[in-house]
């Protein structure tokens, strides 16, 4: 099962949009059976996510970090209408900040919980 984290930042944009956390749940099983818009390298992806009671076409963008079964990191997101894309500066800051999560050890994660830096997106009402 993988875990699936976003980042407060994140979570607070997810919250303004009205994104729930199904969302986030069907995007990393779409991510997890190979349906991604970009694999930016460094484990950054970039997938699509429907508005509630829209389509992907017009819904959200989101870059999240992901070693496949294991855990995805939600890490930023933004409405197609906002921009088309992110900078060279934005994707590599991106690729950092999501090893960094992607990397943290098994003591350092529930700190990281516990903080609130990282939240857990729960999936367990979409089974």
């Amino acid at each position: 099962m993988t875990l699936i984290l976003k980042r407060r930042d994140f979570a607070r944009w997810q919250a303004d949009e009205g994104l729930p956390d199904s969302a986030l749940c069907k995007a990393v099983r779409e991510l997890e059976n190979g349906l991604f818009d970009a694999d930016l390298g460094g484990h950054l992806f970039k997938k699509r996510v429907a508005r509630p009671g829209a389509g992907k076409s017009g819904g959200y963008r989101t870059l999240l970090s992901a070693r496949i079964g294991s855990r995805c990191v939600f890490l930023h997101g933004f409405s197609k209408s906002d921009k088309a894309n992110i900078t060279q500066d934005e994707r590599k800051a991106l690729q950092f900040a999501g090893k960094v999560f992607l990397e943290l050890s098994a003591d350092a994660l529930p700190k990281a919980l516990q903080s609130g830096v990282l939240i857990e997106v729960s999936c367990e009402q979409d089974h």
